[in-house]
């Protein structure tokens, strides 16, 4: 058990949700007599899945796939509610003794690392009482996801103060609001917004989703059949393997598909939305992108719960351009208005690099945006440090998953030759660069620019496909010529 009063450790790992989860078990599965901590600047473990809270948050990818690697999915629901997932999440940390190795309360500020001592130190702040704390540690693992935590993306709406009503962002939900009977609009055309639609349209009176342009929408069973009856017939422990290797493959298949044949999926993906729709629904004005399949992420609805509201009566779409607020409403450039007593602002994240951590070296500031990324996992110039950003177009976990296990083979090849520092270095410092994330989606465009760059060859270049990366994380040797790996005796060491 980590002592409270430590503050010095092997690894600090920072980020409780499910990267900085997944790098503890493999921490403690496979480097056993290593010491770390989880610092995280909220009260309890999750992250994304114990901050929102907005109505009928679950997962957009299928669980076999999203859960670990090491832990079976066992609930019947494959698109599961959030409390499932953190119930996961809870049993995760309980099974393997986690939970004694997170701090929190402790808001990770900085983190600067002396190359003469191999030693990272980072500053973090108490959120209750103000205090700052120093840890140290060689190695630093950053699980904080890419969006900032306090607040969500609101675009500026003229007239929004003078709106009667309530204003919500759903990355806040507040725990009082009663939309029982309420006319609410639902401000966004994502995947929170087709979340957020069909659940608050069971008690609401009306409930509409505006949108500017439309996204692509698809169902898919909330229960696995497959899945459920490999469970049943021959456990859970060997039929996990057999359910993500299936899953993932779909998930492969399907997004090959539409980067092949962008055309024919697209025209299966509004087919679909057509069937599931009344007869002479206005489809090509709400749900047909302007946009190619898997250029923004899909939209998923459990069982079609959307299409069912839509088709209820009970929930609307309307695809036009906010003009400004009213007293009652929102009034549109068409020249409609839509009355409201509650709207919902369902318009994205706003990204942040590692959590808006300043990161240093030898007391000079990194600058993010100018480094380029080692094998989607660590950062040109920035000795010990890994990061875990997970997958666009496939379930996030995966590659989290890989990414901890290549950690961990890094450590062991730093043990057994001596090192105490590896250092990603490109060979040429005018490498081509491109973006981290390459998608068209708003929130993505605002803030992508911020974030560290990706090459476009070698161990620099990164390909949303985990096949690619089993290769290579799992299988792939662990040095490089872009790697440098330091033997040097700390100064601290004497």
């Amino acid at each position: 058990m980590t002592s409270t009063a430590t503050t010095d450790f092997d690894v600090l790992v920072i980020g409780a949700g499910i990267s900085g989860i997944a790098a503890a078990y493999h921490l403690k599965k496979h480097r056993p007599s290593a010491t770390f901590a989880i610092l995280d600047g909220r009260t309890e473990i999750g992250g994304t899945w114990s901050l929102f809270n907005y109505p009928g948050i679950r997962s957009d990818s299928d669980m076999p796939s999203f859960g670990f690697g090491f832990k079976p999915w066992t609930d019947k629901k494959s698109i599961a509610d959030a409390h499932i997932i953190l119930d996961y999440l809870n049993e995760t940390v309980d099974e393997n003794g986690i939970g004694a190795h997170v701090r929190f309360g402790q808001k990770v500020l900085a983190a600067d690392f002396d190359s003469a001592a191999a030693r990272w130190t980072v500053t973090a702040r108490d959120v209750e009482t103000g205090d700052l704390t120093e840890y140290t540690a060689n190695f630093v693992y950053s699980g904080t996801g890419y969006y900032n935590y306090e607040a969500g993306y609101t675009p500026e709406f003229d007239g929004i103060e003078s709106f009667g009503g309530r204003v919500v962002h759903p990355q806040h939900w507040p725990a009082d609001l009663d939309y029982t009977g309420k006319r609410v609009v639902v401000i966004g055309s994502g995947a929170t917004a087709v979340t957020v639609v069909p659940n608050m349209a069971k008690t609401a009176g009306h409930v509409t989703m505006l949108q500017r342009s439309p996204s692509y929408v698809f169902s898919l069973p909330a229960e696995d059949a497959i899945a459920n009856t490999l469970n049943k017939l021959v456990g859970p422990d060997r039929a996990y393997p057999i359910i993500r290797r299936k899953n993932i493959a779909l998930n492969r298949g399907v997004f090959k598909a539409a980067m092949r044949f962008p055309a024919a999926v697209r025209k299966l993906l509004i087919a679909d939305v057509k069937r599931r729709l009344p007869k002479g629904y206005d489809v090509d004005t709400h749900f047909s992108p302007a946009y190619n399949p898997w250029e923004q992420r899909l939209c998923m609805v459990p069982n079609g719960d959307l299409f069912t509201a839509i088709s209820a009566g009970t929930a609307s779409v309307v695809t036009d351009h906010i003009d400004h607020f009213t007293e009652t409403g929102i009034a549109l450039k068409s020249g409609r208005h839509l009355d409201a007593d509650i709207v919902v602002t369902a318009t994205g994240l706003d990204l942040l690099p590692f959590g808006g951590i300043t990161l240093s070296v030898d007391g000079t500031d990194v600058d993010v945006a100018d480094t380029v990324v080692y094998k989607a996992m660590m950062l040109s110039g920035v000795p010990n440090f890994v990061f875990a950003i997970g997958y666009t177009n496939i379930a996030w976990t995966l590659k989290v998953d890989l990414i901890c296990e290549h950690m961990i083979r890094i450590l062991d090849h730093m043990d057994q030759h001596g090192h105490h520092t590896v250092t990603p270095t490109p060979a040429d410092p005018i490498i081509e660069r491109g973006p981290l994330l390459d998608m068209s989606s708003g929130y993505v465009q605002r803030k992508i620019a911020t974030f560290p760059k990706v090459g476009t060859s070698g161990p620099w270049g990164l390909t949303m496909a985990y096949e690619d990366d089993v290769v290579r994380l799992r299988h792939g040797a662990v040095t490089d010529d872009a790697l440098v790996f330091s033997a040097d005796v700390p100064a601290l060491a004497g």
